[in-house]
């Protein structure tokens, strides 16, 4: 297994490949060592040029790390991810027109690795229909200068579906743990596992090279082989970075890794203000082991209110990189957990969603319009993506949208919304439930959009509520206040009236029979 420094690495890179990266997020498995190499190399030689970037989950830290390395005009040709809101400096590019954009969701880029590594045509889904992702709106493109078809519309047994096309992959960058001189890669010291090892076989299917970035080497022999996650035979180069940390943030926790159990409870309170209004009032919407997706922004805040009330082991916090159960990390360690029960690549995750395993997902908005539309992917002069919320929102059995009603003074429910992330009509047409939620007000979808329930106590309806939105909803005939506890200091008494959860379909054989009359 030949060994090399990142500088090595990046001279591997040539003018117009296709670089298909691993990680996620703030830090999360992303091999940045190798990444700033060669962001290095091109500033003091030119080369490579005009790069094309694949990432599945948004790489950064908010400022220049993960893709932010390759955010220089001429390197970088092409940017496709689940999100760019980690790489500010990217999506400043897809602004300024300098580079080829465009942001798929996050689950489907996941699930076209696998495609990719088993040489199959491509992905089909109906994830993506009716949002910013059909070609019927836009693709997917975030740049003008975005003209190639990534995403296509077609009918298959008489359905609706998108096809996702495959990339051709010239150089793929993996990371893990530790490698053994086979250059075997093991992943037990790292917050998530994601689809490091579709990467791979996607990039050999292609004729492209595999380089793992690694904290250390190990003797040959010495990996237990279940811990193993990229074998040797799909790894053509190691970078040893000693000095590699769990995320931007954190060297190193046992927490985030499942070595060892922290208890749970001990998040810390949400300070009083909007967020924890928010947080309180869709945490009234939880049941007894409910199964639910924690969004990034201010849905966080749920797993925060479910320590405080004690309900936090009676439901199942899971995020879409792949760990389920324990406490969903926020703000820029979102996709790590707190001592989670399980951590599953996160294409078998996404599998989960699609197919309707969340009973509830809890997702910030942006922005909210009349017709139930939700923009969480292009507002204000940015480009951020959806990251895995089309999946999230598209396959959960209810959604649960959080959000201030107004951010510095504009309203955040509009006439239209800037881009649809989710769309309103295709759920009233699968007959979803979706509530919005905000400090002031409660909202759900209804026939004809979004209709007014509750409203914040001692609130003016038009003044308050009303008033501030650019459009003017249903108002319904039992308009209720909002609970008075979800606004007092103390807690809400959640445990002592957390609904029982309805019977699953696959329990009910075990149910005895009823007795004949």
């Amino acid at each position: 297994m030949r060994q090399m420094s990142a500088a090595e690495a990046a001279l591997l890179l040539r003018d117009g490949d296709t670089l298909l990266i691993g990680g996620s997020g703030g830090g999360h498995a992303v091999p940045d060592a190798i990444l700033a190499a060669i962001g290095d190399r091109f500033r003091t030689s030119g080369a490579p040029r005009d790069i094309t970037a694949v990432h599945p989950v948004g790489l950064g830290d908010g400022k220049t790390r993960g893709a932010g390395h390759l955010a220089q005009e001429g390197l970088l040709k092409r940017a496709v991810s689940g999100t760019f809101v980690n790489s500010p400096a990217v999506a400043r590019m897809a602004m300024d027109e300098k580079i080829e954009a465009y942001t798929l969701p996050q689950g489907s880029m996941s699930q076209l690795m696998r495609e990719m590594a088993a040489g199959r045509p491509g992905l089909l889904t109906r994830i993506g229909l009716h949002s910013f992702v059909d070609p019927r709106l836009q693709g997917g493109r975030q740049s003008q200068r975005s003209k190639e078809d990534l995403v296509e519309l077609t009918k298959f047994q008489g359905e609706e579906y998108l096809f996702y096309r495959p990339f051709n992959v010239d150089v793929a960058l993996v990371r893990g743990s530790a490698a053994d001189e086979d250059g075997n890669i093991s992943m037990e010291h790292e917050a998530v596992t994601l689809e490091m090892l579709s990467i791979a076989q996607a990039a050999r299917r292609s004729g492209g090279i595999v380089i793992a970035q690694v904290k250390t080497i190990v003797p040959r022999g010495t990996l237990h082989p279940k811990m193993v996650k990229v074998p040797g035979i799909l790894v053509d180069a190691l970078v040893v970075e000693p000095e590699q940390w769990q995320t931007f943030e954190t060297q190193d926790s046992a927490a985030y890794s499942g070595h060892v159990r922290v208890a749970l409870e001990d998040i810390p309170r949400l300070p009083a203000g909007p967020r924890r209004i928010v947080a309180r009032r869709g945490a009234c919407e939880l049941f007894e082991g409910a199964i639910c997706n924690l969004g990034s922004g201010i849905s966080t805040g749920i797993a925060n209110v479910a320590a405080e009330e004690g309900v936090l082991r009676r439901v199942c916090l899971t995020n879409e990189q792949g760990n389920i159960g324990g406490a969903p990390a926020s703000g820029n360690e979102a996709g790590a957990a707190r001592s989670p029960d399980a951590q599953i690549d996160q294409p078998y995750q996404f599998d989960f969603y699609d197919g309707g395993g969340l009973d509830l997902a809890f997702l910030s908005f942006a922005e909210f319009d009349a017709e139930g539309n939700v923009n969480v992917s292009r507002f204000g002069g940015r480009i951020v993506g959806p990251g895995g919320f089309v999946n999230i929102s598209q396959g959960a059995k209810a959604v649960i949208f959080g959000g201030t009603l107004t951010a510095n003074g504009a309203p955040k429910a509009v006439r239209q919304v800037e881009q649809v992330t989710f769309s309103g009509r295709f759920a009233r047409e699968r007959r979803q439930p979706v509530l919005y939620v905000t400090e002031r007000a409660v909202f759900r979808l209804a026939e004809d959009g979004p209709e007014l329930i509750e409203i914040a106590p001692g609130l003016d309806l038009e003044a308050d509520v009303l008033g501030v939105m650019a459009f003017r909803p249903r108002v319904s005939p039992n308009l209720r206040q909002m609970d008075a506890r979800i606004f007092a200091d103390g807690a809400m008494g959640l445990a002592d009236r957390l609904p029982p959860a309805a019977p699953r379909a696959a329990l009910r054989r075990f149910a005895p029979a009823q007795a004949a009359e």
